[in-house]
């Protein structure tokens, strides 16, 4: 896909883009500036006509108060392309509005952008052609968890082993790196979005009630938990939904700790496909993550309480990101801001 050409061309101009494609949201970054664009992967479409009327955030508020003949749909699911068209139309309006070409002759951009790491080749094709009919001049692919381990600056060009947990949208995506390379990897699709469909399940059987993904979402993030909460205190929430033999509005309150219930299922699962993954790992390389620990990233790692369960359950030290939403896209930039430095680490994980 023209490697050497781009790496023998030196530095990125300050029009190429590093792009995270996330099932739940998308962030792109401009060599030079950083991040500009972190909005949700949604794509707000006019049924009859398949006019996109809108993307990300102006998107995702329509979600659930759409009349019928508009809908807004997710183009990305477990990670991977769903519908072709709608996310070369989301990938297009976020290219244009991320670098404006101020001049015709001015060259498209170059772009790198995240695959899951359990990606098929075709998986894979749609994603570079979708990149380069949204306006990519040249679209790399890098995994996820290469890209999340370079975002936080662990050491991926070293001999020595790092352990690299990113929990997207629709993805658990779970890698061992050494020396520029991606030793093993697995990819376990179950991630936020479903803790999310789970709540919502939980909730519907416990209280009756049914709600949207967006108060799921929210649910999560303002009392959910995996262990009780460091300060000893409990959390509750007001929520509204639909009452399920009524079908008429309901307001109830909700405690953290029947959020927590309905998180250990999904929670222990991954779990399971974490310790799978690090019994594929050679004694050296286990000897260094042991004492290095595990880095946590990702929107999902940031769930309270999910660092300590992991390192509970693995018996291997977990720490979280302190760039976790950002690390997949900060670690494409770097691809494209030092290119020559890093030419054996993407071509090794493409």
């Amino acid at each position: 896909m023209g490697f050497m050409d781009w790496f023998n061309s030196g530095m990125a101009s300050n029009y190429d883009m590093a792009i995270d494609l996330g099932t739940a949201n998308t962030l792109v970054a401009i060599a030079g500036e950083g991040i500009v664009i972190n909005e949700p992967s949604v794509v707000a479409i006019e049924k009859s006509t398949h006019r996109v009327l809108a993307v990300g955030h102006e998107a995702k508020n329509m979600i659930n108060h759409t009349p019928d003949a508009f809908s807004a749909e997710h183009p990305l699911h477990d990670g991977v392309i769903a519908d072709y068209d709608v996310t070369e139309a989301m990938l297009s309006a976020f290219i244009s509005r991320a670098g404006q070409r101020k001049y015709p002759w001015q060259p498209k951009p170059r772009i790198v952008v995240c695959i899951p790491c359990g990606a098929t080749s075709v998986e894979k094709r749609a994603v570079f052609e979708a990149t380069i009919q949204a306006g990519a001049r040249q679209a790399y692919l890098i995994e996820e968890p290469m890209a999340a381990a370079m975002g936080a600056d662990l050491p991926v060009t070293e001999p020595t082993g790092s352990m690299v947990v990113d929990i997207g949208g629709g993805t658990t995506e779970v890698a061992i790196i050494s020396l520029g390379g991606i030793v093993t990897s697995s990819s376990l699709r179950l991630a936020g979005n479903r803790m999310d469909e789970t709540i919502a399940m939980y909730l519907r059987d416990l209280l009756g009630i049914k709600i949207g993904e967006r108060t799921a979402e929210v649910i999560k993030i303002k009392i959910g938990s995996i262990l009780p909460f460091e300060d000893g205190r409990e959390r509750d929430m007001i929520i509204s939904g639909q009452d399920m033999m009524t079908e008429q509005p309901k307001e109830v309150t909700i405690q953290s700790e029947d959020v927590r219930a309905a998180l250990q299922a999904p929670i222990d699962e991954m779990v399971l496909h974490i310790k799978e993954t690090f019994k594929k790992t050679n004694p050296d390389l286990a000897s260094d993550i042991i004492q290095n620990g595990i880095l946590l990233t990702g929107g999902g790692g940031l769930l309270s309480g999910l660092d300590r369960y992991l390192t509970q359950q693995l018996e291997i030290p977990v720490w979280v990101s302190e760039t976790a939403l950002t690390n997949v896209v900060m670690g494409c930039l770097k691809v494209l801001e030092t290119p020559t430095a890093l030419k054996q680490t993407l071509m090794r994980t493409r």
